[in-house]
């Protein structure tokens, strides 16, 4: 997967220089990128233009060269159930289902994995225990720890990382790295983590500062 963003520039931020906005950059598959910026840069919102959730910016987003504004709903389906996978920084778990069910409606979309394994991800990450519990009962580290799972149960060629680590502590930091790390390798896949500054001991190609 080749994503290029072509001069780019978010219309509710300023014009301002930068490594990414209102410049050409491309992204590609099996390559790691480190995206660096203080608060209010527009970390979040370079991913959100990049899963296709924001469409108010000026310039022009493609994969492998096809314009993502020509694409219909049904492509942008296939690409976020099979090439592009994210971990969302507000997470975007269903409150009420349990942790087991907010991987699970994941999985059974494009499984790559099978069920079994997606409960040996939550043993290695300490999460075992809570599956069964409602994900608004969880702590925020714990709920984390079940938006990484779920990014990684399904096929991607590039996973998008929105300061996944936040409520982690370092011990649990490693687990998580590692399991991202080796879901890449499977599949040949790059990734693109946005950070206050933290690179968290990932090994990156690239570090873009926004």
């Amino acid at each position: 997967m080749t994503i290029t963003l072509d001069h780019i520039r978010p219309h509710p931020l300023p014009d301002v220089p930068s490594a990414v906005w209102g410049r050409q950059t491309t992204i590609e598959s099996g390559a790691g990128y480190l995206v660096t910026a203080p608060s209010g840069k527009g970390k979040s919102t370079l991913l959100h233009i990049m899963y296709g959730l924001r469409t108010d910016y000026d310039g022009v987003l493609e994969f492998d060269g096809r314009p993502a504004l020509s694409m219909d709903p049904d492509q942008w389906a296939d690409i976020r159930s099979h090439r592009l996978a994210v971990v969302y920084q507000d997470l975007r778990l269903f409150g009420h289902l349990t942790a087991r069910q907010n991987i699970e409606i994941k999985r059974q979309l494009a499984p790559r994995i099978d069920a079994s394994r997606a409960v040996e991800m939550a043993t290695q990450l300490g999460i075992a225990g809570v599956l069964d519990q409602a994900a608004s009962t969880l702590s925020y580290g714990q709920r984390q720890r079940v938006a990484i799972i779920r990014a990684l149960c399904q096929p991607f060629e590039m996973l998008l990382l929105d300061e996944p680590f936040s409520h982690l502590d370092a011990d649990n930091i490693g687990l998580a790295k590692d399991l991202i790390r080796e879901a890449c390798e499977d599949q040949g896949a790059g990734y693109v983590l946005v950070s206050l500054g933290p690179d968290y001991g990932f090994s990156f190609n690239h570090h873009l500062t926004l």
